[in-house]
């Protein structure tokens, strides 16, 4: 499964449905390649377990229509970015060899968003680097670079560098996130309520969406920061 066209890591299943999922739904529709790895399976979360999380994010992935799901099984709020995170990392890179990068804001309620952003970030330099040599699946590994990386954002105000026009794929969005039922709005739980599973959480999410939308004249966008100058063929590009 190598030569994916967009690779996007979450620190936590549902850290990408909610951050890009329309993003990802658009470019799936124009016949782009897309794969997903969570760092984490989110253990630590107040509602659910890792084993239901687990079943949750296939649906959601199957839902998407992603080339694949798989998670690197890191310590839910304690993973470091360290040379051993750090590796693994590369070696799904490499493996993959990716044309863009999507992963969590370098800031963020969650402090595992911060980490995850910074690990992916360094771990994509580090990847092209022809002296780190890496073995995945008994293959010796080639140094890669992906082009691009782009932040998603969640749950923090932070004003994005460009937007992308979700409108079309806005419901199926909110339809993928419902298959966290454990974590989010769903009348029927017993559990203990949190800040992400109330039914003004979801409104929030959406509400977002539709009021970036109009900055670009359309009904719901997602906003991503850049970390390099955006090149174009001409000015219509930015239309």
């Amino acid at each position: 499964m190598s030569n994916i066209d967009i690779l996007a890591f979450g620190a936590h299943p549902d850290d990408v449905e909610l951050g890009c999922g329309g993003t990802i739904l658009r470019h799936i529709s124009l016949g782009f390649k897309v794969g997903l790895i969570d760092l984490t399976r989110g253990e630590l979360g107040t509602r659910g377990s890792a084993n239901i999380r687990d079943k949750e994010a296939k649906v959601a992935a199957e839902k998407m229509g992603v080339s694949f799901r798989e998670n690197l099984l890191l310590s839910d709020g304690f993973f470091e970015n360290n040379k051993q995170n750090q590796l693994e990392v590369i070696k799904r890179i490499r493996h993959y060899r990716p044309r863009i990068i999507l992963c969590n804001s370098p800031n963020d309620r969650h402090p595992d968003h911060g980490r995850a952003s910074q690990l992916v970030s360094e771990a994509c330099f580090l990847s092209g680097l022809i002296k780190i040599v890496t073995e995945f699946k008994n293959h010796k590994q080639d140094p890669f670079r992906p082009y691009v990386l782009y932040n998603y954002i969640q749950y923090d105000d932070i004003k994005p560098d460009f937007l992308v026009d979700i409108s079309p794929f806005m419901k199926k969005k909110m339809e993928i996130i419902k298959s966290y039922s454990s974590q989010f709005y769903n009348p029927e739980s017993q559990e203990l309520e949190t800040l992400i599973s109330t039914k003004s959480f979801l409104e929030l999410v959406s509400s977002r969406s539709k009021d970036l939308g109009r900055f670009i004249s359309t009904e719901y966008a997602e906003g991503f920061l850049n970390n390099r100058y955006l090149g174009v063929n001409n000015l219509f590009d930015l239309l």
